[in-house]
């Protein structure tokens, strides 16, 4: 079966919001107040706690490695307690991925969240249904880039690796689909922008309107 793919922070929603919000909340707690901007950082937000985190101290010059280490499981804590105040769906997304599986495709999720944060988030937004598959950052002993996690995807969707693409907005991305030896699509509406075609994905995505268009042509 033909799979599409999709990651879901910067790519599904817009997660950064409430990422941000929990990473300045250990900043404050070690008495150094909101050190990233919910609009600027975003794309470092996208980049996961542990790299808000060591941007943090190397703006304000504190702290090396290990604080990262010690401050990132309350991080996680504070994030999955308020892990839906900001974040919002990116327009038309789920509107795409239901045209896509009235299309015949198999859909599922990649992710670089841990999985149960994952689970909860998709639950919380109310589409945790609308996907096949979802697997995280821990569900197996390897993530993103490394290809793996993208081919089990596929695979806990009813698909078949050889037919399947992902949907991202990362280098992280670009680089496992390309390990993958799939096809991948990088959307242009997160913080790279088009930046992203710097990355020679298959194809950008300006809008999720133009989703089932972008995949048909792939030939998958």
């Amino acid at each position: 079966m033909r799979t599409v793919i999709f990651d879901l922070d910067g790519t599904l929603a817009d997660t950064s919001g409430d990422l941000i919000a929990a990473a300045n909340a250990r900043f404050r707690a070690l008495g150094l107040g909101d050190v990233l901007d919910p609009v600027r950082d975003a794309s470092v937000a996208f980049r996961g706690g542990r790299a808000m985190l060591k941007e943090g101290f190397r703006r304000t010059g504190t702290h090396g490695p290990e604080e990262v280490d010690r401050q990132y499981p309350p991080f996680l804590e504070a994030y999955a307690e308020a892990i839906d105040v900001h974040t919002r769906l990116y327009p038309g997304a789920m509107a795409a991925v239901e045209a896509l599986r009235a299309e015949g495709y198999a859909v599922g999720i990649c992710t670089n969240k841990p999985e149960g944060l994952a689970e909860t988030l998709l639950a919380r937004l109310g589409v945790r249904e609308a996907f096949g598959s979802l697997i995280g950052a821990d569900t197996l002993p390897v993530r993103k880039p490394d290809p793996e996690p993208l081919i089990e995807a596929v695979r806990r969707a009813g698909g078949d690796p050889r037919r399947a693409c992902l949907i991202g907005d990362t280098v992280t991305d670009r680089e496992t689909a390309r390990a993958a030896g799939a096809p991948c699509v990088l959307v242009t509406f997160g913080p790279e922008g088009r930046g992203v075609a710097e990355l020679a994905p298959e194809a950008p995505l300006d809008h999720f309107d133009d989703l089932p268009r972008v995949v048909a042509a792939l030939g998958l």
